[in-house]
């Protein structure tokens, strides 16, 4: 394989290529099943609430996983772990697979005024299994990137992570629009899991024939660019070594300046945006009546929109606007694309998509850059460590809450993200406006 690291490398350094086609490769996996995942819950019996249920069964299994998965590839190596998450991945997909084997006879009824109407159903059960399995072993991009951070040099760190960056949201353009597509034959949902499976066999050959090992190293500071999987809430923990994360507490993290606002903004982005990951498919299928192709469509184009602006936008708009300034325009911002959610319109959620990526690509990865900052050189990797744990806590409530409050109010739980953005559009105007990370990105 070619070596598309830069041509200044030290001489025997790894190629890159291989960590970038197996992440590009798990990103499409899972992006995949976004479009038509709602639609199969529809039609196995569930509603709004087992959706959000399901997608935070992916969410909390992985928060169980990938830190283990993380000491276990310290230990026994990345690529070791790497091949033992794409198992588990690929073993998901079989059971996913099987489900749509199985009768759809109901196996119990619910009938409630505060749950809605949904039906048990053993394919439903089945679905549960596959994708607590996927999140129990869902360490693949985290995995991926403590391999990346073990072979690049501190000259390249930053350039190669922009890479990975760059792999990951392209597979999470294409792997919706490719659903869109095949969703939309005569197979219908059973195509797109098939495909998943697929790709899925390609990512664990890619490791074990692809990958050599790397040696497992601590670093000083959080690589990782801002992606679209972390916008929606997949691979929350990171599984490389930080080392200013060792022995520092929770209780110092709340005394550093700044931080304990730094952090609610965290906790209250990845919420809202939890609240619409859930709810947004389930709108989609029910409210507007949208097909597997046209939802495909609409997150892949919500996701080109936001890597433009999170690249060549973002790039010249910080060299000429404060940090604190794009942090609080992009989440008000964001907070009107919510609001626009409510209209059942194509022409309203796409103007909606429009408006929240572009907001989220002003706002997240200056954010980030300020509580990096913020945190310093002793704290970072413990700030890091709590954030990335409480943005989780917030995705898996924001999943249930989110599925649930649909079911009551329909689309007006949008409006609930755009006062929770709104919030946050607050917290930055005091927190962070007059202040520059002076990062010169």
């Amino acid at each position: 394989m070619s070596d598309i690291t830069a041509p200044d490398n030290p001489a025997g350094q790894k190629s890159i290529l291989p960590i970038l086609s197996i992440n590009f490769v798990g990103t499409l996996g899972f992006s995949i099943v976004i479009p038509f995942m709602v639609f199969l819950v529809n039609k196995w019996g569930g509603n709004a609430i087992i959706y959000g249920l399901l997608a935070a069964t992916y969410s909390a299994f992985q928060l169980v996983g990938a830190p283990i998965l993380g000491r276990w590839s310290d230990r026994y190596g990345r690529r070791r772990i790497l091949l033992l998450s794409q198992a588990g991945t690929l073993l998901s997909w079989v059971v996913f697979l099987i489900a749509f084997a199985l009768p759809t006879d109901t196996l119990a009824q619910v009938d409630s005024s505060l749950l809605g109407q949904f039906a048990i159903t053993a394919p439903l059960v089945i679905l549960f299994f596959a994708r607590a399995a996927d999140g129990l072993t869902g360490g693949n991009v985290s995995v991926a990137n403590a391999y990346l951070a073990d072979i690049t040099d501190d000259k390249h760190r930053s350039e190669n992570f922009g890479r990975m960056a760059i792999s990951t949201n392209i597979g999470f353009v294409a792997g919706p629009a490719i659903a869109g597509l095949i969703g939309a034959t005569i197979y219908g949902e059973i195509l797109p899991v098939a495909a998943a499976l697929f790709v899925s066999f390609i990512a664990t050959l890619l490791i074990a024939f692809g990958l050599t090992e790397s040696k497992p190293k601590p670093i000083h500071i959080n690589p990782e660019e801002p992606n679209a999987c972390k916008v929606f809430g997949h691979e929350h923990k990171e599984c490389f070594e930080l080392e200013s994360a060792k022995d520092k507490s929770t209780g110092s993290i709340f005394k550093l300046p700044g931080i304990p606002p730094l952090l609610a903004v965290n906790f209250m982005v990845m919420l809202g945006f939890s609240f619409f990951y859930v709810a947004f498919p389930t709108h989609a299928a029910t409210g507007l009546g949208w097909t597997i192709r046209e939802t495909g469509i609409y997150f892949a184009v919500f996701s080109v929109v936001m890597i433009i602006v999170q690249g060549p936008v973002l790039a010249r708009l910080s060299k000429r606007v404060e940090d604190g300034v794009l942090v609080t325009i992009g989440a008000a911002i964001m907070a009107i694309g919510f609001l626009a959610m409510v209209w059942d319109s194509t022409a309203a959620v796409y103007t909606a998509a429009v408006l929240i990526a572009f907001g989220n690509g002003l706002m997240w990865p200056t954010f980030m850059a300020i509580l990096a900052e913020r945190a310093g050189s002793e704290f970072q990797g413990a700030v890091q460590g709590f954030a990335s744990s409480s943005g989780a806590a917030a995705s898996i409530v924001g999943l249930i809450a989110g599925g649930l409050i649909y079911i009551w109010i329909g689309a007006y739980v949008f409006i609930m993200s755009a006062v929770i953005i709104a919030m946050v559009t607050v917290i930055a105007s005091v927190t962070c406006l007059g202040r520059s990370t002076g990062s010169g990105r």
